[in-house]
C-alpha cells in the first residue's frame, strides 16, 4: 500500500501550482456581479414599470427615448453583460460539477460559443439602434424622427 502525502492547501507547493485560479476568480466574480446586478435589475424594473405609466408605456418609443441617453445605454449594457456571463459562470459550475468525459468539453464550447453570440447580438442592438425609421416602411413610427 502507497501512502500519498497531499500538500496543504496554504503550502509553498500549493502556491507553485499556478498563479490564477479560474475557480476562484469565477467565484468572486459571482459575489461582485450579483451585488451590482441587484442594483441594475431592480432600477431598470422601478424606471420600466413603476416611474411613469407602468408597463402600458413600454413601447418602441419608450426604449427610443431611453436609448437616446448615453446613461441608459451604459446602464443597459453593463445589465446583459453582467447578468449574461453570471449565468454562463453558473452554468459553467454546473458543467463541471455533472458533466464527465467528452461531454464536459463539448457542453464548455457550446456554453462559450452562445454566451459570446449572444452577448455580441445585444452589444450590438444597444449600439446600433435608430429609432429614425424610414417613414415609408415605419408608418406612424416614422415621425419619432423629424430631424431627418
Amino acid at each position: 500500500m502507497t501512502t500519498e502525502t497531499i500538500q496543504a492547501p496554504r503550502s509553498a507547493a500549493a502556491a507553485r501550482r499556478g498563479r490564477f485560479n479560474l475557480e476562484k476568480w469565477g467565484w468572486i466574480y459571482m459575489r461582485v456581479s450579483g451585488v451590482v446586478l441587484i442594483v441594475l435589475v431592480f432600477g431598470h424594473l422601478y424606471v420600466n414599470l413603476f416611474s411613469g405609466e407602468g408597463v402600458r408605456a413600454i413601447d418602441f418609443a419608450f426604449v427610443a427615448g431611453k436609448w437616446a441617453s448615453p446613461f441608459w445605454i451604459v446602464w443597459d449594457t453593463l445589465l446583459l453583460w453582467l447578468a449574461l456571463i453570471h449565468g454562463a459562470n453558473g452554468m459553467r459550475t454546473l458543467v463541471n460539477d455533472y458533466a464527465r468525459g467528452r461531454l464536459r468539453p463539448l457542453l464548455q464550447g457550446a456554453l462559450l460559443v452562445s454566451t459570446v453570440v449572444l452577448l455580441t447580438l445585444g452589444t450590438l442592438v444597444i449600439y446600433t439602434f435608430d429609432p429614425c425609421l424610414d417613414p415609408s416602411v415605419a408608418g406612424d413610427l416614422g415621425a419619432v424622427c423629424t430631424a431627418r
